[in-house]
């Protein structure tokens, strides 16, 4: 190790101080061996920076996930060598594929003991490198404020994405100039150093849209992080152009705007949703890549429909449609030069009637969902524990679900009144375990809001530890759990694709509010459909953490708005 002089400072003092330079004010993880020096430069240098300790390393990627969501900054995690680089990974990955910036930051064996056979030792470039937007593993201390600024220019221009930096053991003690220490701030934020499209790239998307008789805005998750909201209203409204969403999409508009239709596909769409794809001629997908949840499966539109595509990623445009017309930048600015374009030609001079269109598909949908969301049935109906919620939470709220029981019904159903990020899942890949953590980051990030998680009773057994880290925090957090003693989604795919052979789907029912209570968190097992308004009210209105524990149908039994089990 070197030595330090008077005017130098160790890495992982330096690690800390460039976290520091780049605006970072929370971070969250869990200590180690390898972690020692970083957590001692974390206890005695004098910072503004929250160390959050967590359960496990995946819940402290989920927490910096759901950070970063609702501030649009870097959310930051970190973990030990070995088990702790691992399972750090699933996180990552999931902010990386939905366009989130996060840093993950595991610290490593000393370089010294590479390829020794040491404990804990894994490649760790080698293991994040195919899942993370950026990554590497320092060889010198000289390295860190480098390598630092780099990981936030690359988390943060351009598709947004995860990185990772590793920090071996004796690189934190090796010296670091401390003038080098040092951060552009552009890139505390993003999206940082946008990006315009090309010249007359606008006009050519107006020119197609205008010439098309039933066209309908598809939006992924691009307009909410690229903050594109506004400039989407005065298009939709403008020119009256209906606009679906993906679920990643869900806040491009609040789902009160005249225009706003919800979202489509094989997920959180309904077969009323669906008639807009069905019969749009010209597409206009925005920030969303048209995977196979929000075309549902490619279905719609159909070979043949005209599309537009407006991304900041050239490689998302055509990679699933022949597209008329690409438009590649961010899209707050590409959508403000639309609205330029047809300031120019007094309005477009055209009203597509969308919002009439629209308005008739809602009436539709939720004739169907208030019928179940009324209903008095046991187990209760997950669509009366939607119209619950919708009752007694402030319009501000910010609701974070899993993927499993509680997504397509929130997705479908849930009226946001506010444009913005305000409902949050991982829909990348889809992960178990994630609203309970990742609830707790958004607090930290938006503390003034709200904040709801949303899970299955599969999904409260990946993760229910870190109710510890939610009650030391003492965040005001409400958890609402689906229980139906199954892993939900799996057994109604069974039922729907195998002739309801089910095989290993179900487990034992579980007391979720008594698990809850013993980490100090106040909670409530519902069974009675007339009680549960009136407990989530309760819920809401508690001053600390709370848990309502709702005995609720199973998928394979429901009216879930997932497509292929519809049909």
């Amino acid at each position: 190790m070197g030595v330090i002089l008077k005017n130098e400072m160790n890495g992982a003092e330096a690690m800390v101080r460039m976290l520091q330079a780049h605006g970072v004010q929370h971070m969250f993880g869990l200590c180690g061996d390898t972690t020692l020096p970083f957590y001692d430069a974390l206890n005695v240098l004098d910072h503004s920076i929250t160390h959050v300790l967590t359960r496990d390393e995946r819940n402290a990627t989920y927490m910096a996930d759901g950070y970063s969501r609702v501030t649009g900054r870097v959310g930051v995690c970190e973990g030990p060598s070995g088990g702790g680089a691992t399972y750090i990974l699933p996180g990552l990955i999931e902010a990386s594929e939905s366009s989130y910036a996060v840093l993950g930051i595991t610290t490593d064996i000393s370089v010294g003991s590479y390829g020794k056979y040491p404990l804990t030792e894994v490649d760790q470039e080698a293991l994040m490198r195919p899942l993370t937007k950026w990554n590497t593993v320092l060889r010198k201390a000289e390295h860190i404020p480098r390598m630092v600024r780099t990981a936030f220019r690359a988390m943060t221009t351009g598709r947004s994405g995860s990185a990772h930096l590793g920090l071996p053991y004796d690189v934190q003690y090796d010296p670091v100039d401390p003038a080098d220490i040092w951060a552009d701030p552009q890139h505390r934020a993003y999206p940082a150093y946008r990006q315009g499209p090309e010249p007359g790239a606008a006009r050519a998307a107006v020119d197609a849209i205008l010439s098309a008789k039933n066209p309908l805005i598809v939006c992924g998750g691009g307009v909410v992080i690229s903050g594109a909201m506004g400039e989407l209203d005065r298009l939709a409204s403008r020119l009256d152009i209906p606009v679906a969403t993906s679920i990643s999409g869900q806040g491009s508009l609040a789902d009160s705007h005249p225009n706003c239709l919800g979202v489509v596909g094989s997920n959180g769409g309904t077969d009323q949703t669906w008639e807009m794809m069905e019969a749009a001629d010209l597409v206009i997908f925005m920030g969303a890549r048209a995977g196979s949840t929000t075309t549902s499966r490619w279905e719609a539109p159909a070979p043949g429909t005209r599309t537009v595509h407006f991304d900041n990623d050239p490689m998302v445009i055509g990679a699933n449609y022949q597209t008329e017309v690409g438009v590649v930048g961010d899209l707050r600015l590409a959508l403000k030069q639309v609205n330029a374009v047809l300031d120019r030609l007094d309005g477009g001079a055209k009203n597509f009637g969308g919002a009439a269109i629209v308005e008739d598909i809602k009436r539709r949908k939720f004739e169907i969902f208030n019928k179940y969301a009324q209903s008095n049935e046991t187990p209760i109906r997950p669509e009366r524990v939607v119209a619950a919620l919708m009752k007694v939470l402030p319009p501000d709220a910010t609701l974070v679900s899993d993927p499993g029981t509680s997504c397509p019904y929130f997705s479908a159903y849930y009226q946001q009144q506010i444009a913005g990020r305000y409902f949050i899942t991982n829909r990348a890949h889809g992960a178990l375990g994630y609203s309970l953590s990742a609830s707790l980051g958004a607090w930290y990030g938006r503390p003034a809001s709200k904040t709801v998680a949303l899970m299955g009773d599969g999904s409260f057994g990946f993760t229910c530890g870190e109710l510890e880290t939610v009650c030391r925090a003492r965040a005001p957090i409400t958890f609402v759990v689906f229980s139906n003693s199954n892993f939900g989604w799996i057994k109604a795919s069974q039922f729907a694709d195998k002739d309801a052979r089910y095989y290993n789907v179900d487990f034992n029912r579980t007391d979720h509010a008594a698990i809850a209570a013993a980490y100090g968190v106040k909670s409530w097992r519902v069974e009675n459909p007339e009680d549960l308004e009136k407990v989530m009210k309760e819920a809401i209105e508690h001053d600390g953490p709370t848990l309502v524990d709702v005995v609720c149908q199973a998928l394979e039994q429901s009216n879930a708005p997932v497509r292929r089990w519809m049909g």
